[in-house]
């Protein structure tokens, strides 16, 4: 494989540590204050495997729950449910379209979307969240978090701070691996093994970009 794209895959993993926020690359990301946004997130592996369960849920006050619930609904946390399931369905949709035919796909999605949303639906997410934040913050926290997001500043930055986000990660991504290339380049005299993979044979399989130039790093989905 060009090592330059190995070197891209590595560094969109390290890039993006949650799922949390990702939604398909159909859907608008909706952002958790705080949470990287998703949209370069690694391709999903050929198999899966099963999480272990969450916790019980834990008794909060029902008046710090609320508050808690509007900070969710202010800042669109909400929603994380949704986005979750929606790259979970994605992720099986591509997995299983390589074992089912074409004919067959929709049939067995529409199916699994609907035993999966009555398995767990969207509202589970947030009712799962909702003691983490009792642990997090008391009461006059949360207000005041909400107070601030509330405002047209905290407004803007939930609905500008996913593009900022993605064009960071971009920025990021683009300058670490041109600096793991030319690190890599310069070590070539030391380690004659790297030759190859930096510069494979123009039209050799796995070859890349010609002359053995670094494949470009993929943009983020074109909405």
């Amino acid at each position: 494989m060009k090592l330059s794209i190995t070197l891209a895959a590595a560094l969109l993993c390290a890039a993006i540590p949650a799922l949390a926020q990702a939604p398909s690359s159909t859907a608008p990301a909706q952002h958790q204050p705080g949470v990287a946004s998703p949209q370069h997130t690694a391709p999903a592996p050929a198999t899966m495997s099963p999480a272990a369960p969450p916790s019980l849920a834990e008794k909060v006050d029902p008046a710090k729950e609320a508050a808690i619930r509007h900070l969710m609904d202010v800042t669109e946390t909400s929603k994380l449910g949704d986005n979750i399931n929606e790259v979970l369905t994605n992720r099986v949709r591509d997995i299983m379209s390589r074992s089912i035919s074409a004919d067959k796909l929709p049939k067995f999605m529409d199916a699994f979307s609907q035993k999966f949303s009555a398995a767990s639906p969207a509202s589970a997410v947030t009712d799962a969240m909702v003691p983490i934040y009792a642990r997090s913050f008391s009461m006059e926290e949360i207000q005041e978090i909400s107070k601030f997001y509330e405002s047209p500043v905290g407004q803007k930055i939930v609905k500008q701070m996913p593009q900022v986000t993605r064009e960071s990660q971009d920025a990021g991504v683009q300058i670490e691996q041109n600096a793991a290339m030319s690190v890599l380049e310069g070590m070539q005299d030391d380690y004659p093994e790297l030759k190859p993979m930096l510069h494979p044979q123009e039209g050799a399989p796995g070859g890349g970009a010609p002359g053995g130039a670094p494949a470009p790093v993929p943009g983020p989905p074109q909405k």
